[in-house]
């Protein structure tokens, strides 16, 4: 009482104040407890978007499919050819596609035996030791016409028979080219009994080149090789023998492509067959009318036992 007296404060009033300080201590104290649990739960939240702001960005990785063509033209002309029917396979099916060249026909064989390609367009035979080798399966061929081998010789030859040709040298493409050069080796062997001496020349074009520079005295190909020549050089040469007709060249999978992928790529094909700027694009390889293919197809191969010509790498 003397000091409240004194000093002019109200004890009863300093005790008020100091409960209500306590209060305020309590609840700021209450109050951070709460703060530190709410940072506790946010920091995960706030590391998140911190790496999500500051790391680099990260993008799913697509499967570019390889798809390898047999060489029978030069490497600017079958791009020409495929590139545009692959970008329409692109846009049909949502799937990339990465044209695959190989130097030459032995190289081309030994990448579709590995297992190397996605996708292959390869001579009927090809399909046989792939399937045999790799489990490579057909997809789709063209049912407009055959594939049938051609012997041709130069315009002004005295040569007019396959028999005239006993001892002398042959241009082909490659060993294992079928019409151009497996079944043309066939039938001159069986049919007609003759020997000769066999020049690999890598190309059809360089087949023909070959004859008409005589630097051979014949050469095989096949019908739709010797109808792209240049107007000078097809007329300067002459059929002289046609090898047996078999199903044209078929397009194919390996076994590693997804079964749902395989079936938009044949879809995206036959879509593609039915619209005439689709169907100029698939001229180009030549398929005049495109369908499915299967493996039964080129079982009429196996009965030319063909074996005896094939030469493994």
């Amino acid at each position: 009482m003397l000091l409240s007296r004194w000093t002019g404060v109200d004890l009863g009033c300093l005790t008020v104040l100091r409960k209500r300080s306590g209060i305020t201590r309590m609840k700021t104290s209450l109050f951070d407890a709460k703060l530190v649990l709410a940072s506790a739960r946010l920091m995960p939240l706030l590391i998140a978007c911190f790496i999500q702001v500051f790391s680099p960005p990260v993008y799913c990785e697509t499967r570019v499919y390889t798809v390898g063509v047999v060489p029978q033209f030069d490497s600017h002309t079958l791009h020409a050819i495929w590139r545009p029917i692959l970008d329409r396979l692109e846009q049909e099916t949502g799937e990339r596609f990465k044209l695959r060249g190989s130097t030459s026909i032995p190289d081309f064989e030994e990448e579709f035996e590995t297992g190397r390609f996605d996708f292959a367009y390869m001579n009927p035979y090809h399909i046989v030791v792939a399937n045999r080798l790799a489990g490579y399966q057909p997809l789709i061929r063209d049912h407009g016409r055959m594939l049938q081998g051609v012997l041709v010789v130069r315009k002004d030859s005295h040569i007019t028979s396959p028999a005239d040709l006993d001892g002398k040298t042959i241009a082909f493409p490659a060993a294992n080219a079928l019409g151009a050069s497996l079944q043309i080796r066939q039938e001159l062997t069986d049919e007609f009994g003759i020997g000769f001496r066999p020049r690999y020349v890598k190309t059809h074009d360089s087949v023909y080149l070959n004859v008409l520079l005589n630097e051979a005295a014949a050469g095989g190909g096949v019908q739709n090789t010797l109808n792209r020549q240049p107007p000078e050089y097809r007329d300067a040469l002459k059929v002289i023998h046609r090898a047996t007709p078999v199903p044209p060249h078929p397009f194919c999978v390996s076994p590693s492509v997804p079964q749902d992928v395989r079936r938009k790529v044949a879809a995206a094909f036959l879509r593609i067959g039915t619209e005439a700027g689709g169907k100029h694009l698939l001229a180009q390889i030549p398929i005049a009318q495109v369908g499915v293919a299967t493996l039964d197809d080129y079982q009429v191969l196996k009965q030319m036992d063909l074996d005896r010509f094939f030469v493994k790498r």
